[in-house]
């Protein structure tokens, strides 16, 4: 019959229970049985790193939410009450605020790992689309989440960034209205971002459903881009996997708590422990430091509307990658010449985030514009170019051919 079992498990319960609702046989050839390229890296880790730092996010908001008041003369206050008087509260805010980050460090690995390896290639669009769109929903809910400890860079950071939205023809105006809840950055504002902020980490973890379901179509590519051609290619995904995982996950925890108790503002800003104050504008507006590539890029365009169009456009040309890139062969480790522009577009990434947390101003502005229209050149005309021009390296015939390869090579 549709729908039941073909494993047979010695444990009797477990075995009554799948052939009515084949939840273990689910987990068990989706998530143990799974056939996995056998040459995986650590680059690959990254994705079930993401998916405990999702899980420690949402567990560490359900339970501050229980001790946060969104009322903009209370808000700073409970957040106060949260540290101060909250068994564990100060742990709870500091995994929280530091685990936004340390997410951010994980979600930017992933992103460049499926762009050297070429992940968004044939026929796993549809999977690195769902990607880009998990990416600007953690965007959204991080900035709105920002702005509910209501500090000076909360408030005015939320209210620059709203402001944005003025610049869209006929429609901005009421657009920013309808987010502020009124005409100026107050309550109903922080209400909505508080609602908002509550109900995207779900939206999240749907979005995430779908990106490991649409992994498991095709299944995982691999740092030679050749599909697994028989069994003797992959590896059931536990234990090999899940052992690697794990220690990676470990190692990466044990990073993000050495923030949580050694430095727990270090990715944070001083100006965010001062109450809002409307009417006391802090020097130098900057968002936190996974905004500030995008920021950069918004700056450096003279226009406000062509600003805003070219931050958003530059999110949304991820998209487009899978079709932007002409070559045949998918992984970096065969494209010379991509392999090159490649660590210049990352080069080139990194220095508009230091360009964001500048001011706007003298020599900051010029390179803030010149790496712009690198990030756009990169997409527009290098990868389609290099694709038609660009001479591979030979590929392997098989995954196992490299894998052995690499274990002559070590061994002689």
């Amino acid at each position: 019959m549709s729908g039941h079992s073909n494993y047979e498990f010695k444990n009797p319960v477990v075995n009554w229970l799948d052939s009515r609702l084949p939840i273990v046989s689910l987990i068990k050839g989706q998530a143990m049985d799974f056939p996995t390229p056998k040459n995986l890296n650590y680059w690959w880790t990254f994705g079930g790193i993401l998916a405990i730092m999702l899980v420690i996010q949402l567990i560490s908001g359900i339970v501050l939410v229980m001790h946060y008041t969104p009322n903009t003369a209370m808000a700073f206050a409970s957040v106060e009450h949260i540290m101060r008087d909250v068994n564990y509260g100060w742990l709870l805010r500091y995994m929280h605020a530091n685990g936004a980050s340390m997410f951010f460090v994980a979600v930017y690995i992933h992103i460049f790992r499926g762009m050297y390896y070429g992940s968004y290639k044939e026929p796993r669009e549809v999977l690195w689309m769902l990607g880009v769109f998990i990416f600007i929903a953690m965007m959204a809910t991080a900035f709105m989440g920002y702005v509910l400890p209501w500090g000076q860079m909360s408030f005015w950071g939320a209210k620059v960034i709203t402001s944005l939205f003025s610049a869209i023809p006929f429609v901005g105006d009421p657009i920013v209205t309808w987010l502020w809840g009124g005409f100026n950055v107050a309550n109903p504002t922080l209400n909505r971002f508080f609602s908002l902020h509550y109900l995207l980490p779900f939206v999240l973890a749907a979005l995430v459903f779908l990106h490991i379901w649409a992994l498991h179509v095709p299944g995982n590519n691999n740092p030679t881009g050749v599909e697994p051609k028989s069994d003797a290619d992959t590896l059931p995904f536990h234990p090999y996997y899940t052992m690697k995982d794990l220690y990676a996950i470990m190692l990466f925890l044990m990073v993000m708590f050495a923030f949580v108790f050694f430095a727990p503002n270090y990715m944070g800003h001083a100006d965010n422990y001062i109450e809002a104050n409307p009417l006391v504008t802090p020097t130098h507006i900057v968002p936190e430091w996974y905004f500030l590539p995008f920021y950069a890029i918004l700056r450096s365009i003279p226009d406000k509307l062509l600003g805003v169009i070219a931050m958003f456009s530059s999110l949304l040309i991820l998209l487009a990658l899978p079709w932007l890139d002409s070559s045949r062969v998918r992984s970096g480790k065969y494209r010379p010449i991509f392999k090159q522009l490649f660590w210049l577009f990352v080069f080139d990434c990194l220095v508009l985030g230091v360009v964001g947390g500048q001011p706007a101003e003298g020599i900051w502005l010029i390179i803030g514009r010149i790496a712009t229209a690198y990030y756009f050149l990169h997409f527009i005309i290098l990868l389609p170019l290099i694709g038609l021009l660009e001479s591979p390296k030979p590929l392997p015939a098989s995954i196992s051919e490299d894998v052995l390869a690499k274990s002559d090579a070590k061994s002689s």
